[in-house]
């Protein structure tokens, strides 16, 4: 019987790689060169396109806000004209957007080549501030709007403030003149909250809703206001809002009170 070979192991031989030439990396000379004309030449293109009316602003759109309140953001920014888009800078637009009192926010876009974009929040107006024969339309964060000229006009619930308070326009009241009653309008503004609220009563630990037909809603403090808020509509909407004379209290939330009289109907 024949004697089985062994394998044998062989070393093969790797051909040796050529070093890294690290000078075929490197750019050359004329490529530096070229790269370096074409950025002075981007750099100098921008700067005379910022200096120039290349994209100067001929145009500016406003979108938001009532039409009295895009022809004042226009009014306001009409010194942007002429100067070129790659100038317009945000803080510049915030200080000349500021004395409007209508805008709560604003944010900007550069529509190449010649038009300015601006996109505003407004003040949501919540409450009529009276004060003798004069009232003023005040919003969420207790801005004063405007002056309105018939206050029985104003579908807004009112609150009245003696006639010592200082109201001017654009100005934010305190918290005892109106801040913390229209605040606490903030979250039933443009809901439909039965039976419509006329006024609104604030003192140290009181918080009234008076409604059209007389009936009180005492909310306490401003402390847990949407719920107690939501507690109140279910009640109303249970018992309905037609009595003249009473008072759903959910100043306690979870213990509410109502207390009502119905109207008497003559026989």
């Amino acid at each position: 019987m024949a004697a089985r070979r062994r394998p044998t192991a062989r070393a093969a031989a790797l051909p040796a790689r050529p070093p890294l030439e690290l000078g075929r990396l490197a750019p050359s000379s004329r490529s530096v060169g070229l790269a370096l004309a074409l950025l002075a030449l981007a750099v100098a293109g921008y700067v005379g396109a910022r200096e120039t009316s290349v994209f100067a602003v001929r145009r500016i759109e406003v979108a938001g806000g009532t039409p009295q309140v895009k022809a004042a953001v226009r009014a306001a920014l009409a010194p942007e004209l002429g100067r070129s888009l790659l100038r317009v800078d945000g803080d510049e637009l915030d200080r000349r957007l500021a004395p409007l009192p209508a805008v709560l926010s604003a944010r900007f876009d550069r529509a190449f080549p010649h038009t300015l974009r601006i996109v505003i929040t407004p003040e949501r107006p919540v409450l009529l501030l009276r004060s003798g024969d004069d009232g003023w339309v005040v919003s969420a964060r207790g801005r004063v709007l405007r002056k309105v000229r018939s206050t029985r006009a104003s579908p807004l619930p009112r609150l009245w403030v003696p006639r010592t308070t200082r109201v001017a326009i654009g100005a934010t009241l305190a918290p005892e003149d109106g801040a913390s009653a229209a605040a606490a309008l903030a979250p039933v503004a443009g809901t439909h909250f039965p039976g419509h609220i006329r006024f609104v009563r604030v003192g140290p630990k009181e918080l009234t809703f008076v409604l059209r037909s007389g009936l009180q809603v005492r909310l306490g403090d401003g402390g847990d206001l949407r719920l107690k808020l939501a507690v109140a509509r279910r009640i109303l909407a249970a018992v309905g809002t037609d009595v003249t004379v009473g008072y759903v209290d959910v100043s306690v939330p979870e213990r509410p009170v109502l207390s009502s009289v119905q109207p008497q109907v003559e026989g």
